[in-house]
C-alpha cells in the first residue's frame, strides 16, 4: 500500500473526497492503478489527474498534447516562465516543475475553494516555484509582466465551457504582451459539430499570431464528435514535424493541422473580438459517461 495524498497510509478501500468549491461540487477520486494519484472532477466534469509519485505522468489525453508542447518549448532540464490560466489540479504546473526544475511560474485558478482543496489534499512540492493567484484569468494575466514567459497556456472551464472573455482578439493581445520575443501560447480548446467556435478561434489566433498549429483526434477535426483540441501559436516557426510525430504516438493517436490546410480549416471563419465573444458549446451529457 502507498501512502496517499497528504501522507497517511492509503486503504484498500479509500474514498473519493468531495467538497463544494465556488464551482460546484468537487471529488477528487482515487486512482486504483497507481497509489498516490488522483482525478478531479467538478461537477461531474473530469478536469485533471494528479500523480503524486510522479508528477511527469500525463492520464488525460488534452494534457498530454499540452505536455508536448511544453517539451518543444524548452528541452528538458532547462529552466522556463510559465503561466497557467485556470489551474485545476495543477497538473501542467507540476509537470513543468518535475521535469524543468528552477523553472517559475504563476497559475491564475479564479476558484478559491478549489485551490484550497487542491493544496490541501494534493501538495504542491515545496521547492517548486509556483505562485497560485484565485482571481480571473485574464486579471490574473494583467499582472504579468511584459515579456516575461516562454509560454502561457489557457485551459480555463466554467461549467465545462471556456468563458467568453477568453476566447477575443483583446485577450490575446495581451497573451502577446506577456509572452516573450518568440515565446509559445498554448490553449485547450472544446467543441462539437459544426465546430463553429474552434474554427473563430483558429482565426482569432491567426490574426494575432504568425504562426499556428492544432493538435486533435481526426473524428474531432472531421466534426464527428464533441472533443479537445490543442492551439499552439507563436510569431516563431512552430516544431511542427516533432509535434506532429509525438501527436501520431499518442496512445490516443492525434493530428496536427498547420498551413494552408488550418487556414482552410476555418472556412472563413473571423477573428472573435470582446463584443461577439460568446462562451465555448456546452458538451453533450453524453461526453462525460
Amino acid at each position: 500500500m502507498g501512502k496517499s495524498r497528504n501522507g497517511r497510509r492509503r486503504q484498500a478501500g479509500d474514498e473519493v473526497v468531495v467538497e463544494s468549491v465556488d464551482g460546484g461540487l468537487a471529488e477528487l477520486i482515487p486512482d486504483r492503478e497507481r497509489a498516490r494519484a488522483w482525478t478531479l472532477v467538478v461537477d461531474g466534469a473530469p478536469q485533471s489527474h494528479v500523480d503524486l509519485d510522479d508528477p511527469a505522468y500525463l492520464s488525460f489525453e488534452y494534457q498530454r498534447r499540452l505536455g508536448h508542447v511544453i517539451d518543444l518549448v524548452a528541452p528538458q532540464g532547462r529552466p522556463v516562465h510559465a503561466v497557467h490560466l485556470g489551474g485545476g489540479a495543477f497538473t501542467l504546473a507540476r509537470y513543468v516543475a518535475a521535469t524543468r526544475p528552477r523553472s517559475t511560474q504563476q497559475v491564475v485558478e479564479r476558484d478559491a475553494g478549489l485551490v484550497q482543496l487542491v493544496r490541501r489534499e494534493l501538495p504542491l512540492d515545496p521547492n517548486a516555484r509556483i505562485r497560485v493567484r484565485s482571481v480571473d484569468a485574464r486579471e490574473g494575466l494583467a499582472k504579468v509582466p511584459d515579456g516575461w514567459a516562454d509560454l502561457v497556456i489557457t485551459d480555463v472551464f466554467s461549467g465545462a465551457r471556456t468563458p467568453a472573455h477568453l476566447t477575443s482578439t483583446e485577450f490575446l493581445d495581451d497573451v502577446r504582451r506577456a509572452l516573450k520575443p518568440g515565446g509559445v501560447y498554448a490553449a485547450n480548446l472544446a467543441d462539437g459539430p459544426p465546430l463553429a467556435h474552434l474554427r473563430g478561434q483558429i482565426a482569432t489566433a491567426a490574426a494575432r499570431f504568425g504562426q499556428l498549429a492544432l493538435v486533435a483526434d481526426p473524428t474531432v477535426l472531421r466534426g464527428k464528435r464533441f472533443g479537445n483540441a490543442v492551439l499552439v501559436a507563436s510569431d516563431q516557426p512552430l516544431p511542427v514535424a516533432e509535434l506532429t510525430r509525438r501527436a501520431a504516438s499518442d496512445p490516443h493517436p492525434g493530428r496536427v493541422e498547420h498551413g494552408r490546410t488550418l487556414t482552410d480549416f476555418t472556412g472563413g471563419a473571423v477573428p472573435v473580438t470582446d463584443l461577439a465573444a460568446v462562451a465555448s458549446p456546452a458538451p453533450p451529457a453524453s461526453v462525460f459517461r
